[in-house]
């Protein structure tokens, strides 16, 4: 388990139960176990306590936590018959950028999600999830295949923001996020977007232009990163923690603000606690949300979708 900065509490306590058990095992006769159930009630309390209102800055560094579940551990555990489609048909295939064909709960569907990788090798080859121009024309590309085919579109977010390097901007960067933001207001299917770690600038609304956008508990979403924020308004990148308050980029404050329709409960500590029941809360809220949309006719969905992106300043406003 890796421990974020305001967990080392937390971790002295855990680490201490787990050197009782460990000098219980190598000595005979020797019962520690009730002085480390002790240390781990007080750090069940704590950890909870922790979790309870974590600001928005503790919020950014969890929903960054390298142990959160990442795209490619929810197409696996929730998607069967997973079936890849790579490139963008005009340069080449964005490794941080994974789609393709598959069900869900029976029903066909496209999935599009960022991946950052999981290792530094996995890192470096995703590019930590921060796409390229061919990577938005590739969900572009599904998105067109998935209306002509009728399937629902599935979105799973969890990037830094789009990739800021001069090949990219040589090739069309910003062209490309606005294509594939248009594209996602043209399709007639459903479309449903789940931010599950990260959602930062650009590169995150471009796939999260959706009739449903769902947010983790502990994710973020915002035009900016803190640190992006504090450079520009503060020249100081150490401002993070009063930007990342300004930006109200917490699911609880876009809730609040309209910009997103629901907040997916996780397990106490964050999803990187309990992969596997995060990942399965995603995917009851995912078929609620396709539930929720089923039988509507491809003018509806786009009019609806395209005015509650319309509407979506006015609620702020008047708040």
């Amino acid at each position: 388990m890796t421990y974020l900065e305001f967990e080392k509490p937390l971790a002295d306590l855990e680490g201490k139960a787990e050197e009782l058990r460990a000098v219980a095992r190598k000595g005979e006769g020797v019962d520690l176990e009730k002085e480390a159930a002790a240390l781990d009630r007080k750090a069940a309390d704590m950890l909870r306590d922790l979790y309870r209102n974590l600001d928005p800055w503790r919020k950014t560094l969890v929903a960054r936590h390298p142990d959160r579940p990442h795209c490619t551990d929810y197409v696996d555990a929730l998607f069967s018959e997973w079936t890849p489609l790579a490139g963008d048909r005009g340069f080449a295939d964005d490794h941080a950028v994974m789609g393709g064909l598959a069900r869900f709960r029976d029903q066909p569907v496209v999935v599009i999600g960022h991946e950052k990788g999981n290792d530094t090798r996995s890192r470096i080859h995703r590019n930590f999830g921060m796409a390229r121009p061919e990577g938005y024309r590739k969900a572009i590309r599904l998105m067109e295949m998935a209306d002509r085919f009728g399937l629902p579109v599935i979105t799973l977010v969890d990037t830094p923001g789009a990739y800021p390097g001069k090949g990219a901007e040589e090739r069309g960067q910003s062209e490309a996020i606005a294509r594939c933001t248009e594209k996602c207001l043209q399709i007639g299917v459903p479309l449903v977007s789940v931010i599950i770690g990260e959602g930062g600038s650009g590169g995150a609304v471009a796939f999260a232009t959706a009739d449903r956008v769902a947010m983790l508990e502990h994710s973020i979403y915002s035009v900016i990163s803190p640190e992006g924020c504090a450079s520009i308004l503060w020249k100081d990148a150490e401002k993070m923690r009063e930007a990342a308050e300004a930006l109200k980029l917490t699911a609880q404050d876009l809730k609040k603000l309209g910009v997103i329709d629901c907040i997916i409960t996780e397990p106490v500590g964050g999803a990187q606690r309990d992969r596997d029941e995060a990942i399965a809360e995603v995917g009851r809220e995912i078929a609620t949300l396709l539930d929720g949309l089923k039988g509507a006719k491809p003018a509806e969905l786009i009019r609806a979708r395209r005015q509650k992106f319309l509407d979506m300043g006015s609620k702020g406003l008047a708040a």
